[in-house]
C-alpha cells in the first residue's frame, strides 16, 4: 500500500498548492515531489494528471505544470431539460457506476476488469502495432467481422457453429444489446437467472423487454422454476451465464444441463449463453459450452475477449445459426457498422499466438492466489460474512449478516475509500436478502486484505 499512500499524499499536496496559489504560478517539479513524498515518477505523473482532469493544474509539455486559470462560472439555467427529457429510466446509471474508473487513492473491492498487473498489455501492444503497420487492416471490414477471427470464436464455442454463424461486436455489452433488440419486440418477456449480470438486465430493459427472474442456486438455474416461468410468461428468450455466473459464481451442473436444454426445446425458445468467464476457471476443468451440445439452433452464443484480456480490447462475438444469425447480423449493422479492422487483427494476432495460452495459465495461478487471499481476509476480519463457493470467475458473492444493509454498507465503504458493489441491482425483482459482490481479480493481494480490514472497521 506504500505507493497507494504516496499517491494520496501527492494529490493532497498538489491540490492544496493549487487552491492557495495564484493562476499561472509554477507547481513543484516531479523531482521535488518524488523526493518529498518518496513516490515513483509514474505515481507523481498520475497525480498531476488527476489534478489536471479536475481543472486545477495546467500541464505545459517540456515546461512543467502550473496552477490553472480559475474558470468563471456563470449562472446557467438547465432546468428546462427535465421537462424535455421526461421520465427517467430506473437504474440507467448502474452499468456506468459498475465500470467507473476508480480514483487512484481508492481500493477496488469491486471491479469489472482484471487488475492492470494481470492484463497482457505488452503482448496486446505488440499485436496492435503489427496490425497497424499492415495497410489492409485500415480498409473496409465485413459487417460480420474478419473471417479468421470469427473462425477462432466458432472453434472455441464448438458444436455446429461455424465462422459464417458469427458476428463480431465491440464488446459483450453491445452484443447483448444486439441480441435483445434483434430477437424480441418491445414488451416481450425475457427470462433471466436470478441474480444475474446487471448489464444484461439494463440492456434488456433498454430494448423495451419485460425482465422476469428465475431463481438460481449453487448448481445454476433451477429447472423446475424455469419450466414454470416459461409456462406462465410464454417467453421465447432465456438469458444465462452457465459458467461461473456473475455475480453468484455458480456453474450450471452436469445434471441440470440436459434438463434446461429440453425446457428450451419444448418451448421453442432461444437460450442466450453469455460465456463471459471462459478462461477464468480456477479449480478443475471448465465444462463445454451449451452451444457445443446444441443441435437445433436454440443457443445464441455470446463471448468477449475484454474481461479475460484488457478493457481496451473491445472485441466480442454473437454466434447464432439460421435466420436468427441473419437477423442479428442485420441488427448489429444498424447500431454500428463494424469493429475497427486494426483491433480485430490485433485480437487475431494475440489469440492465435503462444502468448494467449501462456496468459491463461498465468491468469489461473494469479486468480487462485488472490481468491484465496480475499477469502482468508474475509474469514479473519468479517467472520459473519457468508461467501458462496467460487471455482472460477472474478468475484465472490457474499451474503451479509442480519442487520447489515448492502446499500448503506456500500456508501459507508466509499467514505473509507473502498469500492464495493451492493447486491440489490443484480436482481430483476426484489432481492431475498442483502448481498455484496466482492472482486478478487481487480487488485493485488495486499490491497484486497487492506480493503477487507477497512470494511471490518465499518461493520463492528
Amino acid at each position: 500500500m506504500n505507493e497507494d499512500n504516496a499517491a494520496v499524499r501527492v494529490i493532497e499536496d498538489l491540490r492544496a498548492t493549487a487552491l492557495e496559489g495564484r493562476a499561472g504560478d509554477r507547481m513543484p517539479s516531479v523531482r521535488d515531489l518524488m523526493s518529498k513524498h518518496k513516490a515513483s515518477p509514474s505515481t507523481v505523473q498520475q497525480a498531476i494528471q488527476h489534478l489536471a482532469a479536475q481543472g486545477l493544474v495546467e500541464v505545459r509539455p517540456g515546461r512543467g505544470s502550473y496552477i490553472a486559470q480559475k474558470t468563471k462560472v456563470t449562472n446557467q439555467d438547465l432546468s428546462w431539460q427535465a421537462v424535455a427529457l421526461g421520465e427517467g429510466r430506473p437504474g440507467e446509471d448502474l452499468v456506468a457506476n459498475l465500470v467507473a474508473v476508480p480514483k487512484p487513492e481508492v481500493i477496488p473491492l469491486s471491479s469489472g476488469y482484471l487488475d492492470p498487473d494481470l492484463q497482457p498489455t505488452e503482448a496486446l501492444g505488440a499485436a496492435l502495432s503489427r496490425a497497424a503497420r499492415r495497410p489492409a487492416s485500415w480498409g473496409r471490414v465485413p459487417v460480420e467481422g474478419k473471417e479468421e477471427l470469427r473462425a477462432w470464436f466458432a472453434k472455441e464455442a464448438g458444436g455446429e457453429l461455424r465462422a459464417g454463424d458469427m458476428t463480431v461486436c465491440a464488446g459483450a455489452q453491445e452484443a447483448l444489446a444486439t441480441v435483445f433488440r434483434g430477437l424480441a419486440d418491445r414488451q416481450d418477456t425475457v427470462l433471466v437467472e436470478s441474480p444475474t449480470y446487471l448489464g444484461a438486465i439494463a440492456a434488456a430493459r433498454d430494448a423495451g423487454l419485460k425482465v422476469v427472474p428465475v431463481p438460481a442456486d449453487e448448481h445454476g438455474v433451477r429447472p423446475d422454476l424455469l419450466k414454470a416461468a416459461f409456462e406462465h410468461t410464454k417467453a421465447k428468450l432465456f438469458y444465462c451465464q452457465p459458467l461461473h455466473a456473475n455475480p453468484h459464481g455458480a456453474t450450471l451442473s452436469d445434471e441440470r444441463r440436459p434438463e434446461v436444454a429440453k425446457i428450451i426445446r419444448d418451448n421453442g425458445a432461444f437460450l442466450i449463453e453469455d460465456d463471459w468467464a471462459r478462461g477464468f476457471t480456477i479449480d478443475g476443468t471448465a465444462p463445454p459450452t451449451l452451444a457445443e451440445q446444441d443441435t437445433d439452433g436454440h443457443v445464441v452464443y455470446v463471448r468477449s475477449l475484454t474481461k479475460v484480456a484488457a478493457p481496451g480490447l473491445r472485441v466480442a462475438v454473437i454466434g447464432a445459426r439460421g435466420p436468427a444469425g441473419t437477423r442479428l447480423k442485420n441488427t448489429r449493422s444498424r447500431q454500428d457498422l463494424y469493429v475497427a479492422g486494426p483491433l480485430q487483427e490485433a485480437a487475431i494476432d494475440f489469440v492465435t499466438s503462444p502468448m494467449w495460452r501462456r496468459h491463461l495459465r498465468t491468469l489461473q495461478q494469479q486468480l487462485r492466489s488472490r481468491r484465496d487471499a480475499l477469502a482468508g481476509a474475509i474469514h479473519q476480519h468479517l467472520p459473519g460474512f457468508e461467501i458462496a463457493r467460487s471455482t472460477g470467475g472474478l468475484h465472490f458473492w457474499v451474503n451479509l449478516p442480519d442487520g447489515i444493509d448492502d446499500v448503506e454498507l456500500t456508501s459507508a465503504a466509499a467514505a473509507r475509500d473502498v469500492v464495493v458493489f451492493p447486491g440489490k441491482p443484480w436482481f430483476a425483482a426484489e432481492p431475498p436478502g442483502h448481498f455484496l459482490r466482492l472482486t478478487y481479480g481487480g487488485a493485488p493481494e495486499h490491497v484486497l486484505v487492506e480493503g477487507v480490514r477497512r470494511l471490518s472497521g465499518i461493520v463492528r
